[in-house]
């Protein structure tokens, strides 16, 4: 069974940093993409970062420039290193993959379960 988990949220103050970790695991035979949402109470859930398995990358409007997203192929894990923190990105990080695995062999998409950031003085 695929689970995608994170790591690394927490409480920082306004233009401290953070570094996300996501690992996908279960039988996983090709990661297409991976990416991180994140959800501010009350608001949708919005599109953060995105990086391919060739390394390509994408960045909201809001986090360019801060955030950065990495990739580890052999581990099959994300990363969000997030610099320069402000108080409007406090949410509820997710995990986002689309993928693959012996059980399932068409390319499917993936959530993991959320990691809180508050960032706060």
């Amino acid at each position: 069974q695929v689970q995608l988990v994170e790591s690394g949220g927490g409480l920082v103050q306004p233009g401290g940093s953070l570094r996300l970790s996501c690992a996908a695991s279960g039988s996983i035979v090709s990661i297409n993409f991976m990416a991180w949402y994140r959800q501010a109470p009350g608001k949708q859930r919005e599109l953060v970062a995105t990086i391919t398995r060739g390394g390509s990358t994408y960045y909201a409007d809001s986090v360019k420039g801060r955030f950065t997203i990495s990739g580890d192929n052999a581990k099959n894990t994300v990363y969000l290193q997030m610099n320069s923190l402000k108080p409007e990105d406090t949410a509820v990080y997710y995990c986002n993959a689309v993928l693959r695995s012996i059980a399932t062999p068409t390319f499917r998409n993936y959530w993991g379960q959320g990691t809180q950031v508050t960032v706060s003085s």
